[in-house]
């Protein structure tokens, strides 16, 4: 098999199910079944540069993340296969109810579209999931639900914007940023 090659159906299947499996767990915030979905937890957030490898660190990224949104969920959109991955489309729904790193809870609901990445490796072991979508419009959502004109909302907002400046000021994690282009036959 090729880079450019399909899989067979069932190993389609395989990973389709894995997949959906894995969303499910999410949800459910079953921490082991979820992390249960790979031989060694890696996920790649584009969006913010932070990798998250390794069962403690990802535990921490489920930790952080459902105490900010403690209802988060997904509501698929497409799945499509490729020869190394199931790219999912998926809309990310909570509300924010809890402290997101520095940044406090705004008590607003979002709705983000979202691309998921989940690459498999040769021997058709889910080694990471990398997820893209558009912080602008999470943070449009998350400050949209409060109203501006209200001067008591003023020190929430202030104390919002610096939570996403801390965030901001990060380096980005190299792994994503020191990345080598493909050499690709002709097809």
């Amino acid at each position: 098999m090729t880079e450019f090659d399909i899989p067979a159906p069932e190993v389609l299947a395989a990973r389709q199910k894995l997949v959906l499996d894995h969303f499910r767990d999410e949800v459910a915030q079953d921490w082991d079944a979820t992390l249960a979905t790979f031989p060694h937890p890696h996920y790649e957030v584009v969006a913010t540069m932070t990798v998250h490898d390794g069962d403690h660190a990802v535990r921490g990224y489920y930790h952080e993340t459902r105490t900010a949104f403690p209802d988060q969920r997904h509501e698929l959109i497409a799945l499509r296969h490729s020869a190394d991955a199931v790219i999912v489309e998926f809309w990310l729904l909570g509300t924010h109810l809890g402290p997101l790193g520095p940044i406090p809870p705004t008590g607003s609901r979002f709705r983000v579209r979202m691309t998921a990445y989940f690459v498999f490796d040769a021997d058709e072991n889910l080694v990471c999931e990398r997820i893209y979508f558009d912080t602008l419009s999470m943070l449009k959502q998350l400050i949209g639900g409060l109203d501006k004109k209200k001067p008591k909302n003023w020190p929430l907002l202030a104390r919002v914007a610096r939570g996403f400046l801390a965030m901001s000021g990060g380096r980005p994690d190299p792994r994503l940023t020191e990345t080598t282009e493909p050499v690709l036959r002709a097809v």
